[in-house]
């Protein structure tokens, strides 16, 4: 796993984050328990801090970043989705960035709010809590229902459960050259997306 310290500032990450073997995780990062990083994510904290807050993930080819003299903060159980750009900015507790937004400087995700996939979040916008927001500036749609963030809520205890997974249970291995008839199928974990709810 790609972990390195700059100018004598080493990442803290708490032993029962899980960060994928290639992720890559530079200078002034703290990952909190129970946090997930996954594969091809870059947080680079070689001009800023960067910090992860208790069970927050950032998900496959996802870029964090800093103007100097800032900061990122990802609350606690903030779900950060696939490919998506925090630079500078501020994810609220229980709050979702949809996959592949962009979110910029001195940006605030309201705690519990929705930003949608594909979403620019331009520099200085506040998203108030609970709120759905999207396009190109991202401009607040409505107010999320509560149905709507126990459905995120859960989703996050998904990734939540595949740290706990990935730490006892991934290991490099070769693959197999042929499929087997006996062939496990790994076990459902009950959660659907929104629209087949």
């Amino acid at each position: 796993m790609p972990i390195y310290q700059f100018e004598g500032v080493r990442p803290v990450i708490d032993p029962t984050a899980f960060v994928h073997p290639t992720a890559s995780v530079i200078g002034d990062v703290i990952i909190g328990p129970g946090c997930l990083v996954g594969p091809g994510a870059s947080l680079r904290g070689d001009i800023g801090r960067i910090v992860m807050h208790a069970g927050s993930n950032v998900q496959d080819n996802c870029t964090v970043h800093v103007f100097p003299g800032k900061s990122v903060t990802i609350h606690e159980q903030g779900h950060v989705g696939h490919g998506a750009v925090l630079h500078g900015c501020t994810v609220g507790r229980n709050a979702l960035v949809g996959m592949n937004a962009v979110i910029m400087d001195d940006a605030v995700i309201g705690e519990e709010s929705f930003i949608g996939a594909m979403a620019f979040v331009k520099a200085e916008t506040i998203i108030p809590p609970r709120s759905l927001a999207a396009g190109v500036p991202a401009k607040v749609i409505r107010e999320l229902s509560a149905d709507e963030i126990a459905w995120k809520t859960e989703g996050t205890k998904v990734y939540q459960e595949l740290a706990r997974r990935y730490l006892a249970t991934m290991r490099e291995c070769e693959p197999l050259r042929s499929m087997t008839t006996d062939r496990p199928v790994l076990p459902p974990i009950g959660y659907k997306p929104k629209h087949q709810q």
